[in-house]
């Protein structure tokens, strides 16, 4: 069977993909962006009747995506070992071959430039998708990152991403798709979310009946933007803000100077008890139910903003950082009407600012609030469902499934 041919001829009707079988190539699957996405195509192309590949180190999702129809391929994914990755080059044609595999979908630089040879080596479609940023200005690092605008298709998960692409490498302006992250409304949805879950929270959280919560989830690292809401918690107490606790919800990952760095602040400012690290939080959905508002008050640019659009999905009022991507996903004047307001926008590193925004935000009477709350459920059901952004990855590979041959792009 030669590469990229079906298992078997679908149906008449069925899916262009159906029998079909998509590699996609990813370093782990742990908890993050790229790897949730990787198991939520998975579970896309199981679901009409292709074969999911996944190829990767393994990580805590394997298990989910063989629950979702996915198949895992051990393979060396993570390295960057210069000859582990021409080895791996090798691996991948022979995969590829045995296999049957019709298309390659690559998620990470490292493992993208063996998916690459491979694939041009099989004359096969060849996928890329920017899951966030990638830094570098020396002409080696360029060169490196080149790796992920070179697909047939090169899928960008915000329009801030696609420009940085365009920017970078303008050769992959007709080969570039803008495929919003998608995140799964059913688990995120105020009716999903039993009232004993938020309490279980609260209790693990030692909040108190009365008390309302700011919620700042994100792993503890300077950018994310802990120390202004820190300093915006100060300025709000210092004008009489009470009942009001602000929760840094987060792994520190092994920034230990980071987290003292923190604690001081919060001591310096007299504000234990009101400002609470209360480490990793495994339900996600109950801890935005709970929070009165959510903030996510970054210093640098987000690639995408999955805490903002889950957040407005559970109808928790956002105050967000107007760079990056983030504020594509949340609708703010002047961009938009005030009557069309789904969250906050505020400068980066504005703790004035953002004070004055998050006192808004639970200054918001229940009429107020309710027609937020709709507007944002709504907003996100348009734009960054689950289901739109499998069906859209589907329809990028049902697209070169159906041309039947590769688009040439001078690099």
């Amino acid at each position: 069977m030669r590469p990229g041919a079906p298992v078997h001829f679908p149906a008449t009707g069925a899916h262009p993909l159906a029998g079909r079988t998509v590699l996609q190539i990813v370093p782990e699957l742990e908890t993050g962006g790229a790897e949730r996405t990787t198991v939520d195509v998975a579970a896309g192309l199981a679901a009409v009747g292709a074969r999911a590949l996944v190829a990767t180190e393994g990580g805590r999702l394997v298990g989910e995506l063989q629950a979702k129809g996915g198949v895992w391929i051990p393979f060396p994914a993570r390295t960057k070992n210069p000859f582990v990755m021409l080895l791996n080059v090798r691996r991948l044609i022979r995969l590829c071959l045995d296999e049957g595999v019709g298309i390659v979908h690559a998620r990470s630089r490292a493992p993208a430039w063996s998916a690459l040879a491979a694939a041009r080596t099989l004359d096969l479609p060849f996928v890329t998708t920017y899951h966030g940023s990638y830094a570098g200005r020396s002409a080696v690092k360029i060169r490196y990152n080149s790796v992920m605008a070179r697909g047939d298709v090169v899928i960008a998960n915000s329009h801030y991403t696609a420009d940085l692409i365009l920017k970078a490498h303008p050769f992959a302006r007709d080969h570039l798709r803008v495929i919003h992250r998608g995140t799964d409304l059913a688990a995120f949805s105020p009716a999903a979310v039993a009232p004993e879950r938020v309490e279980a929270l609260r209790r693990a959280w030692s909040i108190a009946p009365h008390e309302r919560i700011v919620l700042l989830a994100a792993r503890l690292t300077g950018w994310k933007g802990q120390k202004v809401l820190i300093e915006a918690a100060k300025l709000l107490v210092e004008r009489g803000l009470r009942d009001v606790v602000f929760v840094l919800a987060g792994d520190h990952q092994g920034r230990d100077a980071y987290v003292k760095e923190l604690d001081s602040l919060i001591a310096g400012n007299r504000l234990e008890g009101v400002v609470r690290r209360v480490g990793h939080c495994a339900d996600m959905p109950a801890a935005f139910l709970a929070a009165s508002v959510v903030t996510v008050p970054s210093t640098e640019p987000e690639a995408f903003g999955r805490v903002a659009v889950e957040a407005q999905a559970m109808g928790t009022p956002v105050v967000v950082s107007d760079l990056g991507a983030v504020p594509e996903t949340v609708l703010a004047p002047p961009q938009v009407p005030p009557g069309e307001r789904t969250g906050w926008h505020v400068p980066a590193g504005d703790a004035v600012a953002l004070a004055a925004a998050l006192g808004e935000a639970m200054a918001l009477g229940a009429t107020a609030m309710d027609a937020l709350t709709a507007r944002a459920r709504a907003h996100v059901e348009r734009y960054f469902s689950l289901e739109r952004m499998v069906s859209d990855t589907l329809d990028v590979y049902s697209a070169l499934v159906e041309r039947g041959a590769r688009a040439t792009i001078a690099p």
